[in-house]
């Protein structure tokens, strides 16, 4: 809502009728005699200016003109061009049509759980009744900021700060019903309502991350522990099977033995018991063994150093 700007059009229409009176006042100037006509000729014209140029009104594409006749509504005109009648009509104001947004916020509420928050909101609405935004609200802009403000925060006293964070989206839509339930009688609709940011205390904030990082931990522990009970369970599954199978619990040692050897490690220990279950004939069963597997591995060093 606004007072209208420069109108252009009108100004050079005013040019116009004064630059035809003129001329016409020049040819029709013969003499001294004919100085009193031509005088009237240019009030005439000036008159004839102002009155039609104050009469010519234009309205951008976005723009609706409140008319008053005599301080009663008279009509909306716009967009385009459109003629009043001076003196008698007037526009107080001009009323947008666009898409608006209003940005709003709220300082140290309290939430449900007496939380103090800060929280910054969009407000995206537009003029549907210009009527009704004209005459039935004094400054609708000024409105519905405060309308928004208000709804606001009667939406942050009735919300849990858990929910808050998380439910956005249902916050919004919550706010968009309030506000445009209030606005609706000044022929206002209100599009969508976006919540910005939700700042908290800082104390809080380093708190709901402590708390935050001990249930990271918490899960990470459950894992590790769950991972624990897979393995042992498995080897129980396992511990069953050589139990019930002699034969493959003596491949089993004798390969764990072996793949031991193969490694850099020129030094095993294993228990007494191993070796009388592999029935490798004592200490010389194991030596015997050994060195077959280091003789094994120098000649497979040897090969390929040999290799260009």
């Amino acid at each position: 809502m606004n007072m209208r700007r420069f109108n252009a059009f009108a100004s050079l229409i005013f040019i116009l009728i004064c630059v035809i009176g003129g001329g016409i006042a020049w040819l029709s100037y013969s003499g001294p005699a004919d100085t009193v006509a031509t005088l009237w000729i240019i009030i005439i014209a000036f008159v004839t200016a102002v009155i039609v140029s104050a009469s010519i009104k234009v309205a951008d594409q976005w723009e609706k003109a409140v008319i008053l006749r005599l301080g009663n509504f008279r009509a909306i005109r716009g967009p385009g061009l459109f003629f009043i009648i001076p003196v008698i009509d007037a526009i107080p104001y001009w009323i947008d049509i666009r898409v608006i947004t209003t940005t709003f916020k709220t300082e140290k509420t309290l939430t449900k759980d007496t939380v103090p928050v800060d929280v910054d909101a969009v407000l995206f609405w537009k003029v549907i009744d210009s009527k009704k935004a004209a005459l039935d609200v004094a400054d609708y802009q000024s409105a519905i900021s405060w309308a928004s403000q208000t709804a606001l925060r009667d939406v942050i006293g009735k919300t849990m700060l858990s929910d808050m964070l998380e439910g956005r989206e249902k916050i919004s839509a919550e706010l968009q019903k309030i506000i445009d339930e209030r606005t609706e009688p000044w022929g206002i609709n209100v599009i969508s309502v976006e919540v910005k940011d939700v700042l908290i205390p800082p104390a809080l904030e380093d708190a709901m991350s402590m708390q935050a990082q001990a249930e990271r931990e918490r899960q990470a522990r459950v894992i590790l522990g769950d991972s624990e009970r897979q393995v042992a369970q498995k080897f129980a599954e396992a511990a069953s099977t050589y139990a019930d199978n002699p034969t493959a619990f003596h491949l089993r040692a004798m390969n764990m033995l072996y793949e031991g050897l193969k490694q850099n490690s020129t030094i095993v220990i294993v228990p007494s018991s191993a070796v009388e279950t592999m029935q490798l004939g004592g200490l010389s069963g194991i030596t015997a063994l050994t060195m077959q597997l280091q003789k094994e591995k120098m000649e497979k060093e040897k090969a390929n150093s040999s290799l260009p």
